[in-house]
């Protein structure tokens, strides 16, 4: 029997009399990595602000090594060896590396000044015991995700945290910094630490973890070792119901050419070429760094195209600014849809009609109010958008609501070429599903769709053809017969097939 660091007992949180989580129990146990799974919106960020002392609980018991405590802030939970790391990192970029390790509690000497040798040999103890090999004198914003994560980590021991919460914690990364983090979180594991490790992608669950918990709808679903458990089963507990086929495939007929890069290059990118069919999804891989999104960004007129042509129908098209590229019948999602796909701040009805307002406007650019509202509830219903309204803010939906809201938008251009960059990045397992559904929606409908992924699974799953890139260059074009995890990844790292 594994040792108890932490009970949450019979937790239940309301909001303004709405209740987010009803008698929930959680554990986390010494030395053990806790996975803690369920869709967006289950409660699992409220949870672990209960315990961290965010939120107060309306109701319910929280233990420490068998002690009752009630943190009143995260002051008091840290004092107490509790630390989180949240999806968005909460590092000050101008700084560096130790001055944010520091950050409000900087060594002083009997003079009363920062004691700056102090804090930069501390720090160095704390990132050279996670193998960053960086001078704690560094600068953050000139070091790469993975390794600020590493900072925020050792940001957490410097605090002697022996529990220690991780949101999302590979969503930025490559490949060879995730592998960094798992061996940073074994080593962390192996020193007696505790882990709760949040994550939407159940490949890394199955790998790291030792138990999962899953809640859905503010509810405890169950807690289990992760050797009792499977990942069709884990699935069914946070959706309450059987994926049957988490790829869902669809007969749809594929037409000719209907668009062609060729020779396209920048200073992201090389000569590159390809070719997409009506009704067609290609799929675009590679490793972090590749240029796909630069790609994309090309395409549709963010970035300048130095050489090459664009044609639509066996016509060369002139793309210079997004504007073009809409007029041209091509719309991109962004992979980051906070900063650059939606607008939080605005209603649902003002993010769909956004791109395309004067479909809804006068001459005198007056927007028809009743037309703006009907559209909006129509993409609402065919996108099964879960709201309370056309007029809530956006910043109110889950991750994957909000992706939809970001694919309403582009669609309501009327675009014949659907550019999806990761378009189910920091979405749950039932909200993929979803996307993945209307993808074959449109793609029926005769859309023709480029679907960027750091996913391979998904890319495999989704795509009648696969690019791959490497280094800014299209290393290779697969077919769905001779497209697998090895061929793409071989072509990823520029090896070829």
């Amino acid at each position: 029997m594994h040792k108890k660091i932490v009970t949450m007992s019979k937790i239940t949180k309301a909001f303004s009399g709405v209740t987010v989580l009803n008698m929930v129990d959680f554990n986390i146990y010494e030395g053990r990595i806790m996975a803690l799974l369920g869709e967006n919106g289950a409660g699992k960020s409220t949870l672990m602000k209960i315990l961290t002392g965010v939120y107060e609980r309306t109701s319910g018991e929280v233990y420490l090594d068998g002690d009752p405590v009630e943190f009143k802030n995260t002051k008091e939970s840290q004092e107490k060896g509790i630390g989180i790391i949240h999806q968005e990192l909460n590092l000050i970029g101008h700084l560096s590396i130790g001055e944010n390790i520091f950050l409000g509690r900087e060594p002083i000497n009997k003079l009363g000044k920062i004691d700056w040798k102090r804090l930069y040999s501390e720090s160095e103890k704390w990132i050279s015991m996670l193998g960053l090999n960086e001078s704690p004198k560094q600068i953050v914003n000139n070091i790469s995700v993975g390794k600020q994560q590493l900072v925020e980590i050792a940001k957490a021991l410097s605090l002697k945290a022996k529990i220690i919460i991780m949101d999302e914690p590979t969503g930025a990364l490559t490949i060879s910094e995730t592998e960094k983090l798992f061996s940073v979180i074994q080593k962390l594991k192996e020193q007696n630490h505790s882990i709760v490790y949040i994550s939407h992608r159940l490949e890394e669950i199955f790998r790291i973890c030792d138990d999962i918990t899953v809640l859905r709808d503010g509810a405890l679903i169950g807690e289990v070792p992760i050797s009792d458990v499977n990942e069709d089963k884990l699935i069914e507990m946070m959706v309450g119901r059987k994926l049957e086929e988490q790829y869902p495939k669809v007969d749809s007929e594929i037409g000719d050419v209907i668009f062609e890069v060729k020779g396209l290059t920048n200073q992201f990118v090389k000569e590159a070429s390809f070719n997409l069919k009506k009704g067609e999804t290609l799929g675009i891989a590679g490793l972090m760094g590749s240029s796909r999104t630069e790609l994309a960004r090309t395409i549709y007129g963010i970035y300048k195209m130095d050489k090459g042509e664009i044609c639509i129908n066996g016509n060369k098209v002139r793309i210079n600014n997004p504007k073009d590229a809409i007029k041209a019948g091509i719309t991109y999602v962004s992979e980051d849809r906070k900063a650059n796909g939606i607008v939080l701040g605005m209603s649902i009805r003002e993010n769909i009609t956004l791109t395309y307002l004067k479909n809804i406007s006068g001459k005198f650019g007056h927007i028809y109010k009743a037309k703006e509202e009907e559209i909006s509830k129509e993409y609402i219903k065919n996108l099964s958008i879960k709201t309370s309204g056309t007029k809530q803010l956006v910043k109110y939906l889950s991750g994957g609501n909000q992706q939809k809201v970001s694919i309403a938008k582009n669609l309501f251009a009327e675009p014949s070429i659907l550019i999806l960059d990761e378009p189910t990045r920091g979405v749950d397992v039932g909200a993929k599903k979803e996307i993945y559904d209307l993808i074959n929606k449109f793609k029926k409908a005769g859309m023709s769709i480029i679907m960027i992924s750091s996913e391979i699974p998904e890319v495999l799953g989704m795509s009648d053809r696969v690019l791959v890139m490497h280094e800014g260059r299209v290393s290779g074009i697969l077919d769905k017969e001779n497209a697998n995890q090895e061929s793409i990844m071989s072509l990823a790292v520029g090896k070829g097939v």
